[in-house]
């Protein structure tokens, strides 16, 4: 079995819906997380990882909008707004993204721009992974790919109008 990441509000490679972009920066979104859900996790699987990241930024290092931690392996759907519902699963945590917050960030590409955003899940081998609360995405990145026994990735595009 492969595992798989699909989502209700957007097709692999499509455009995202405005309400899923930032509410910032001259975007006036709802900065909703999307529904994610999951399939096929691998044996072994004690937990689950959830990132976003934007590739395209202008910098080498690109942007993290989005990481999710200690997901439980009984878990296989985020509902939409997850990250500000109050609604993670279990001990989920999410953890602080680039621009030091503990929460979703929508995409908010300058004008003119389609930027891409790749959600990645991991089924990882530990039921939590050890970091600070206050670990940069680098860090939490680095332990993710570190204990990750499987990957599925979804991406979506955006553009503001």
């Amino acid at each position: 079995m492969t595992l798989m990441l699909t989502s209700d509000d957007f097709a692999d490679g499509a455009l995202l819906h405005e309400r899923h972009s930032a509410a910032a920066w001259g975007h006036h979104g709802d900065n909703l997380s999307p529904h994610l859900a999951w399939s096929g996790a691998p044996a072994g699987t004690r937990s689950f990882a959830l990132t976003m990241y934007d590739p395209d930024l202008s910098s080498d290092s690109g942007w993290w909008h989005w990481l999710v931690i200690d997901i439980p392996a009984d878990v296989d759907t985020l509902e939409t707004g997850a990250s500000t519902s109050g609604r993670l699963p279990g001990a989920a945590r999410q953890m602080r993204n680039d621009v030091n917050e503990w929460r979703y960030l929508g995409p908010a590409p300058d004008e003119g721009m389609t930027n891409t955003y790749v959600w990645r899940l991991h089924a990882l081998d530990v039921e939590t992974l050890d970091l600070e609360h206050d670990a940069s995405a680098a860090m939490v990145s680095g332990e993710i790919n570190a204990h990750s026994l499987a990957r599925a990735q979804l991406v979506g595009q955006y553009r503001k109008q």
